[in-house]
């Protein structure tokens, strides 16, 4: 809808008795959503990411993650592996394959069986999960001995865990778009007609919910998309243990975009054009950088991480990634999803009164105090 159009739309209803503020809102929202479907970089962004991640889950089992490294104590089975795309390291002790495996020198041993059930008589040592490639290539499937048993490799842990992290940042960064649309309106003096039919709350609220929408009805494509992209990888283990999480990471995701939204609307209001744009985000781009990188780098800091998934601003992606491991208890993100919905209020009241006292502010940078004091009552 363009300005003209939405101006005439609200002064008709006016005219019948007036515009009430969830109108006002629902109707900016409106505003909003039409103008970023239209858009195919929009679709083309949602796309990439579908395609992103249906690649991480099938490429790897397609192009191969390199040579496997692998112990083995039996000359022949050694040289059986050699033939195929593995990394051999031979040892005649089954205890000194079996230390290699607990240090990470190798992925897996394969030594004489202790059980008496493997047809070929040999066993697998892994630490986790035996490599799916070594399992294959030894014919009929032999018994397995996990040092330390976990639902998940590793390896598959790390991609979990990056994966929710640049989700997250993906969305978050996705706020740019309504920083940019209240400068964009300030600069083309759109907004002085806005602010004479609707209400600054109203615009302000419309630009979150419009746009908390489209984050939710993306976040929505890609909870559906993730369980069909881990099958056609052949990661049904993996997603098995992942649907928990993922069920928490959307409410999670959409919270953490909604306490950002507004943060990223004021960082607009306060320029006057795109240009100067970049002076007003710093705070707002450290707050979706400073959660990535946390979780990245603290990921096997497990109080760290227990920390950061009762911070509003890092929960997002710390909490899910906790429940993922089985590291939450169950009562544990519904508080964490509680600290967020009180900061939410906190932050959009603050967020309303700079917003409506440096709106109609134009010809430079306006500073937070002024913004402030200039907010009427």
């Amino acid at each position: 809808m363009t300005s003209v159009e939405e101006r005439t739309s609200v002064e008709s209803r006016n005219d019948s008795g007036g515009v009430t503020f969830m109108q006002a809102t629902w109707l900016v929202a409106e505003r909003e959503i039409k103008a970023f479907v239209q858009m195919k970089g929009f679709w083309i962004g949602l796309a990439a990411i579908v395609i992103g991640l249906f690649a991480a889950s099938i490429l790897p089992n397609v192009l191969g993650g390199g040579d496997t490294k692998v112990a083995v104590t039996s000359t022949e089975v050694a040289q059986t592996l050699e033939a195929g795309s593995f990394d051999v390291e031979r040892t005649d002790d089954v205890a000194a394959a079996e230390e290699l495996v607990r240090t990470e020198e190798v992925e897996a041993a394969v030594v004489p069986d202790t059980t008496g059930q493997s047809a070929t008589g040999v066993e697998v040592v892994a630490l986790e999960n035996p490599p799916s490639d070594l399992m294959a290539s030894l014919g009929s499937p032999p018994p397995v001995n996990l040092l330390e048993p976990g639902d998940v490799s590793e390896g598959e842990k790390q991609l979990v865990i990056m994966a929710f992290a640049l989700v997250f940042m993906l969305f978050a960064m996705g706020g740019t778009a309504i920083a940019q649309s209240a400068v964009t309106e300030k600069q083309t003096r759109v907004v002085e007609i806005l602010v004479s039919t609707l209400p600054v709350k109203s615009l302000l609220a419309g630009k979150i919910v419009g746009h908390t929408l489209l984050t939710v009805g993306q976040v929505i494509v890609l909870a559906i998309a993730a369980p069909i992209a881990l099958q056609a990888g052949g990661n049904e283990a993996l997603l098995e243990v992942i649907l928990p999480a993922l069920g928490w990471y959307v409410p999670f995701l959409v919270f953490a975009f909604v306490l950002l939204a507004s943060m990223w609307a004021v960082a607009g209001s306060l320029v006057s054009r795109q240009e100067d744009l970049g002076s007003t985000m710093g705070l707002v781009m450290a707050l979706v950088f400073g959660p990535y990188m946390l979780v990245i780098m603290l990921s096997d800091n497990a109080t760290a991480m227990t920390v950061l998934s009762y911070v509003p601003f890092s929960a997002a992606i710390a909490m899910p990634v906790r429940l993922f491991t089985g590291e939450a208890q169950l009562w544990e993100p519904f508080v964490s999803l509680g600290l967020i919905a009180v900061m939410i209020v906190v932050i959009t009241a603050v967020a309303t009164r700079l917003y409506t006292g440096s709106l109609l502010q134009t010809g430079g940078k306006v500073k937070l105090s002024r913004a402030w004091s200039s907010a009427s009552d």
